[in-house]
C-alpha cells in the first residue's frame, strides 16, 4: 500500500475537562428497585405525600385527606403541584413519610465505604466478608486500568488474582474466613440492601450524581434513578445533580467551569457584585429579596 493511500489514523478522543459517563462501560453492578412496584407507588405514594403537605394547611383530618386523594377525588395534577412547590421550598419532612428499598449487586468495596456514609434517613444490610467465602470472580476492574498500558493493567490483574488466590489458599488451609479476608482488595466486590426515604434519596443523588462524584457510585445512582423513574417519572424527576436544585455549582473542583451544567457559585457571586456595583454607579440599588 503506498503512502497516497495509507489511511489517516482514527482521531483519538477529544480531550475535554468533563468527566467521562460512566454508563459508557458495562460495570457488572445492578440496583433493582424491590419494593414499592409501580402499582403502589402510582395508588399510594403520591397520594401519601400530598396527605402530609396538606395536614399542614387544612381542618380536614390526615385520614380524610388520604381517602381522598386516593379516592380520585382530588385532581392528580393538583397533587403533584402541591408536592413539586413544596420539595422545591425546602420542606423535606413531608417525602420521609414514603420509602425504597434496593437490592445492590456487583459493586466494589471501595463504593461501598461511601454509600455506607449516608446515614439519616437510610438503612443498609451488606454481604458479610465473615460469613461468605468468596470463589468465583468477585472483583472490580476500573475502566481507566482496562484502557491503561497492557503491562499495567497486566500488573494490576496479577495484584488482584494473586490476593484472590491467596485467600483461597488461606481459607483452605483453615484459616477463618474473617482472618483470611485481610487479604482483600478494594475491588473486591459487595452486595447490599439499601432502604431510604425519598428525602434522603434526593439528598444522596444530588451528591451522587454529580459529574465531580466517583464514576463507581456515579453510576450506581443513575441506575437507581432510572429504577425511580420506572415506578414514577415524577418521583425520579427529583433525583439530580444537586446544582439543578440550586441554580448554581458550588464543587469546589469545579471553579473553572469545566462541567458546564450550571455556573460556579464564585462566578455567579462574581457577576452579581459587579451588576450591583454597577448599579450604586448608576445611583440605584439592586433589590434584595
Amino acid at each position: 500500500m503506498t503512502a497516497e493511500t495509507t489511511p489517516a489514523p482514527a482521531p483519538g478522543r477529544e480531550k475535554t475537562g468533563i468527566p467521562r459517563n460512566p454508563g459508557r462501560h458495562e460495570l457488572g453492578m445492578k440496583a433493582t428497585l424491590l419494593f414499592p412496584d409501580r402499582d403502589i407507588v402510582e395508588r399510594f405514594y403520591v397520594p401519601l405525600i400530598y396527605t402530609a403537605c396538606r395536614t399542614c394547611y387544612s381542618e380536614l383530618a390526615p385520614d380524610e385527606i388520604f381517602r381522598r386523594a386516593v379516592d380520585g377525588q382530588i385532581d392528580p395534577a393538583k397533587q403533584r403541584k402541591l408536592i413539586q412547590g413544596v420539595i422545591e421550598s425546602g420542606h423535606g419532612s413531608t417525602i420521609e413519610h414514603i420509602v425504597f428499598t434496593f437490592g445492590i449487586s456487583g459493586v466494589s468495596r471501595t463504593l461501598s465505604h461511601q454509600l455506607v456514609r449516608h446515614r439519616a434517613g437510610v438503612a443498609f444490610d451488606q454481604q458479610s466478608q465473615r460469613y461468605v467465602t468468596f470463589k468465583g470472580a468477585s472483583t472490580m476492574l476500573p475502566s481507566t486500568v482496562a484502557e491503561a498500558e497492557p503491562d499495567l493493567r497486566e500488573r494490576y490483574e496479577q495484584q488482584i488474582e494473586g490476593s484472590m488466590e491467596l485467600y483461597g489458599d488461606l481459607v483452605a488451609a483453615g484459616i477463618p474466613g474473617e482472618d483470611a479476608r485481610f487479604v482483600f482488595p478494594n475491588a473486591t466486590r459487595t452486595n447490599l440492601v439499601m432502604t431510604t426515604n425519598l428525602r434522603a434519596l434526593i439528598h444522596m443523588s444530588g451528591l451522587r450524581l454529580c459529574t465531580m462524584a466517583q464514576w463507581e457510585i456515579r453510576r450506581l445512582f443513575q441506575l437507581i434513578r432510572h429504577e425511580i423513574f420506572e415506578v414514577s417519572p415524577f418521583l425520579g424527576s427529583f433525583l439530580a445533580p444537586k446544582c439543578v436544585a440550586l441554580g448554581y455549582c458550588d464543587e469546589m473542583g469545579n471553579r473553572d467551569e469545566h462541567c458546564p451544567i450550571r455556573p460556579h457559585k464564585d462566578n455567579v457571586l462574581g457577576a452579581w457584585a459587579d451588576k450591583a456595583k454597577a448599579a450604586r454607579s448608576a445611583g440605584r440599588d439592586l433589590p434584595v429579596t
